[in-house]
């Protein structure tokens, strides 16, 4: 089975990354169009006022789809450095899974790539419900790609 559309979840880390080049490598081989996509969720005003207190003039980075904007930058580089060749980046609010699930439908992705771990620490452990929620409620093929040691 050839795959036309490809999406694959980031959120800047290093393993998302690996995922992110896995999904590349099959859409550049099937000639797919790969849609690189990361949910975000807003600060709260307490903390978006405190980041920016902190950072000055550099506020603008942890504001809005920002951060995201960023990681989806960066993915790209991976991305294009593993052969994708057609590249659609995609931003969007919400929790990760209903995130990716809304994406895969309104790009018909037949495939969507995840990590087996997002990202690490306490905040991993509470989304790492990610490739779970993802390969339950996906229309389409899931490839859960392993971006972590786990156990190796």
């Amino acid at each position: 089975m050839a795959y036309r559309t490809v999406l694959v979840g980031t959120d800047g880390s290093p393993s998302s990354f690996r995922a992110v080049t896995a999904a590349a490598s099959l859409a550049a081989a099937s000639g797919a169009t790969l849609v690189l996509a990361c949910a975000y969720l807003p600060m709260r005003e307490s903390e978006r006022a405190s980041a920016a207190d902190r950072l000055g003039e550099l506020a603008y980075k942890v504001s809005g789809s920002t951060p995201a904007d960023d990681a989806l930058r960066a993915a790209r580089e991976h991305a294009v450095a593993a052969g994708a060749a057609d590249v659609v980046l995609a931003a969007e609010e919400g929790d990760a899974v209903d995130v990716l699930i809304a994406l895969a439908a309104r790009h018909r992705a037949d495939l969507v790539v995840v990590g087996n771990r997002g990202l690490n620490s306490l905040a991993g452990r509470l989304l790492g419900s990610v490739p779970s929620g993802v390969l339950h409620r996906a229309a389409c093929d899931v490839l859960i790609a392993r971006t972590t040691d786990g156990g190796r």
